[in-house]
């Protein structure tokens, strides 16, 4: 994974972000999913209005910090890019 994907994974990890490593095609990235929000909200698809297009400010700061952006891939995983 290059060093921007690792940094942010890490970070995400870290504060308890539902993170996968991995692409959704198997690129060196990772994913977020959008489905395990049970002590916290991180991302909702079927909520647009939480956060940035679902996603939360935290998972954002995090991203744009490391030059990396999150784009819905279904309504249960984003994928992770980079700007």
């Amino acid at each position: 994974m290059k060093i921007n994907y690792r940094k942010a994974f890490n970070k995400l990890k870290a504060i308890g972000a539902p993170v996968i490593e991995g692409g959704w095609n198997g690129e060196d990235t990772f994913r977020i999913s959008g489905e395990y929000n049970d002590e916290k909200i991180w991302a909702d698809y079927w909520n647009q209005n939480f956060g940035h297009c679902g996603i939360s400010h935290e998972i954002e700061k995090i991203l744009t910090e490391h030059d990396l952006f999150a784009e819905w891939i279904n309504g249960g995983v984003l994928g992770v890019y980079e700007i």
